[in-house]
């Protein structure tokens, strides 16, 4: 993508394996047919032929699976031919062991196929809704540049928990970037309802708070209307940030989301938040408005937005990735480069691998 990386989701198989997979049948054939030849009498090798239908039907077409078990049949009776062995039961009994195993392999063959199709189509679906839930940032918003990396922890999975949203509304640029509670799809219908209520609302809100009333009231709309939906049992973290057209300035609310990393020259800090809201879905418990924090954010200044998938990853020891510390070595690197390092970093430091969304956008003052 062109304003980060976005990865998840089913991957195809790289064409090295491919052709391996493509290779191995015929390479078992050939090898038996040497070993055979080679061998003493009382020292059969014809036997291994049949796992060559059988390795086939991992990559090959039925076809191509048939073909593989007719070349071994052939192989297995000129073997018993050249050893002299009587057709009746020698011979024959390898035939139809061979012959059994390629219909077997055929019919392998036949169920991966459909499973693989299946697979495309479900996958093709997942991507539209991956552009419409998720679409993708573009890389200059007003005046900034974005650099996103989103990976979802579900296996085979477009979408997870984390949500993400930058519009240019008129006077400057709104993100909106957040974490709901829980993972599964449950996590992904709140994600999405929050996303629609942010689009909604993001041009025709005053300010910041009003817009995070809006979240909240868009959330509680939806469970009214399905109570039974999961979304009314979750919460979210959100922070929220406003980037004016023509001031040198940021402004953020967070609702009970981790603190944004502002780097100014080869200095990186926490954003000070002095009254963080609660998590959306929750502020109903406390009776209070939100507070913005307005900093400086001059040209050539950065905004790190992240998820906790980013700072609680641990090491074997429980150590929490380092973000801060990390952040301050690639104060020199190219913006578009920190999501790709971010993300290889995460994995190399989980000790069993990232196992939740992770979700960051890099906000880039433009100079």
């Amino acid at each position: 993508m062109p304003s980060g990386t976005h990865r998840g989701g089913p991957r195809k198989r790289p064409r090295k394996q491919i052709v391996i997979g493509r290779v191995l049948p015929v390479l078992v054939m050939a090898v038996t047919v040497v070993a055979d030849l080679l061998a003493a009498n009382e020292e059969r090798y014809d036997r291994l032929l049949g796992a060559a239908p059988a390795l086939a039907a991992v990559t090959w077409s039925v076809r191509g699976t048939v073909l593989i078990g007719v070349v071994a049949m052939a192989l297995s009776a000129l073997l018993g031919v050249t050893s002299e062995d009587p057709f009746f039961p020698v011979i024959a009994a390898n035939m139809v062991a061979l012959a059994l195993v390629t219909v077997a392999a055929a019919y392998v063959s036949r169920a991966r196929l459909r499973y693989e199709r299946d697979l495309r189509e479900v996958t093709a679906v997942a991507e539209v809704v991956q552009r419409v839930v998720l679409r993708p940032l573009p890389p200059r918003l007003g005046p900034v540049d974005l650099h996103l990396l989103y990976v979802a922890a579900a296996a085979k999975a477009r979408i997870g928990g984390d949500f993400y949203e930058a519009v240019h509304v008129p006077g400057g640029v709104r993100i909106m970037l957040g974490d709901v509670q829980g993972k599964g799809l449950g996590a992904v219908e709140t994600a999405s309802v929050l996303l629609g209520s942010f689009r909604a609302a993001v041009d025709g809100a005053p300010d910041l708070p009003a817009l995070a009333d809006r979240l909240e009231e868009g959330l509680g709309r939806y469970s009214a209307w399905d109570p039974d939906s999961d979304a009314a049992e979750r919460f979210a973290t959100v922070v929220l940030v406003e980037i004016p057209d023509g001031e040198a300035v940021a402004r953020l609310l967070s609702c009970g989301h981790p603190a944004p990393l502002l780097q100014h020259g080869a200095d990186v800090r926490p954003v000070p938040f002095s009254d963080p809201s609660l998590p959306v879905n929750l502020s109903g418990l406390l009776d209070s408005g939100h507070h913005v924090e307005e900093v400086p954010f001059v040209p050539g200044d950065r905004l790190l937005l992240y998820t906790d998938g980013v700072s609680e990853t641990r090491d074997r020891e429980g150590t929490f990735y380092p973000l801060e510390e990390r952040m301050r070595h690639w104060v020199e690197e190219p913006g578009a480069r920190v999501p790709t390092l971010l993300h290889d970093e995460l994995t190399a430091y989980a000790d069993h691998g990232v196992d939740d969304d992770v979700a960051a956008v890099l906000v880039v003052r433009q100079p």
